[in-house]
């Protein structure tokens, strides 16, 4: 099967290539959305820089595609970037790092169907904590980007993540109601090394927070 994965930079996606590549899938092209909006209703909004570090990495070609960010609009974006991936690629499907959001879910399928392709979602109401954790046991070197929760402080930020950490994630689950996987926005991620990455990506940051449950990375790449 020849597919393209919709990258976002984050575990959820990452995930995803490395399942499908796992099980001899091709996959020709990396494919990402770069939202001016860093409140985007359908992408997270990775630096375009760190996007091309990963797909070096990754030893995978990537095709992005500016959006607003728009409510709706940005559909529209996501129709362009599938058409160049499969006229460019030849690909016959798409897949996703989906956990739980229909919203999501249903603007991506009915793109897809426009453009005759197959929609693949292997994490899609999958049990968070056991995918988060196989992860970290592969040796996926993950670490939180944002942080937009009761729970959450400045210390999450930058720090690579252990199974102690989701622990903790699991008891924050329980009494605050923080989705282990950070389905809600609670959190975002980037991941930095893997068994699936040829090197491992450099990085040095600064910790930027809104509030003492709200903050960012400024991320600076190292050559």
């Amino acid at each position: 099967m020849r597919i393209g994965v919709l990258f976002s930079s984050g575990k959820d996606s990452t995930f995803t290539l490395w399942y499908y590549l796992e099980q001899g899938w091709d996959v020709p092209c990396l494919l990402s959305m770069v939202p001016e909006d860093t409140d985007s209703y359908m992408f997270q909004t990775p630096s375009v820089d760190l996007l091309k570090k990963q797909a070096d990495a990754l030893q995978i070609p990537l095709l992005t595609e500016p959006t607003n960010g728009k409510k709706e609009e940005e559909l529209g974006d996501l129709l362009t970037l599938l058409k160049k991936a499969k006229a460019e690629h030849n690909i016959v499907g798409i897949a996703v790092g989906a956990l739980a959001s229909d919203y999501q879910q249903e603007r991506i399928n009915r793109v897809c169907e426009e453009l005759g392709l197959k929609t693949y979602a292997p994490l899609w109401h999958k049990d968070q904590e056991r995918l988060l954790r196989e992860l970290i046991a592969a040796g996926f070197d993950i670490r939180m980007t944002r942080v937009a929760a009761d729970g959450l402080t400045q210390e999450w930020l930058g720090k690579r993540l252990t199974m102690e950490d989701v622990d903790r994630l699991v008891a924050l689950n329980r009494k605050l109601g923080v989705h282990v996987g950070g389905e809600g926005g609670e959190y975002e991620t980037i991941v930095l090394d893997g068994p699936i990455f040829s090197e491992p990506i450099a990085i040095s940051y600064t910790v930027k927070m809104e509030s003492e449950n709200r903050g960012e990375l400024e991320i600076k790449l190292h050559n």
